[in-house]
């Protein structure tokens, strides 16, 4: 909550202030962003919660949504983080939920195939799911329009 408070405080404060830098607020906000997406997932990854390949599978779709959504501000001149009714306050939000299932002590261990899983290994196989489903149809629409904008020759 700390975090998300800092990162949704920065860019007002600036604009409070008037010493908005847009594109050095743009590069260091999502530079930092995406090394904390990083160590968020490496340190459920390495925790007894969550196998370390299903942190790291929430990472790279998230960093892979993430470097959709700037594409799209290149190819289009818009920012637009969110996919659907789903952005980064969500994302948050799920985090903070999936922190207090495992501050109540929620993890649930079963065995599948002889592998040891959680009930947040299969929650974060379902949260990469949708964000691959997202990127996919995100993709169709983008290459769609873009090709109405620049049709072959």
């Amino acid at each position: 909550m700390v975090h998300w408070l800092g990162d949704s405080l920065d860019g007002t404060l600036a604009r409070v202030r008037r010493v908005e830098r847009p594109r050095y607020g743009y590069y260091l906000d999502h530079l930092v962003d995406a090394l904390a997406t990083a160590v968020i997932g490496l340190g459920v990854g390495l925790s007894p919660f969550m196998l370390l390949a299903v942190g790291l599978a929430i990472v790279i779709a998230y960093l892979i949504l993430s470097i959709n959504a700037y594409l799209e501000t290149h190819a289009f001149g818009v920012f637009a983080l969110g996919y659907g009714g789903i952005g980064p306050t969500e994302v948050r939000l799920v985090l903070i939920g999936l922190n207090t299932l495992l501050a109540l002590g929620v993890g649930l261990g079963f065995d599948v195939a002889g592998l040891g899983l959680t009930v947040l290994d299969l929650i974060g196989l379902a949260i990469v799911g949708v964000m691959l489903t997202a990127l996919l149809a995100r993709a169709k629409s983008n290459l769609r329009r873009l090709a109405e904008l620049e049709p072959a020759a």
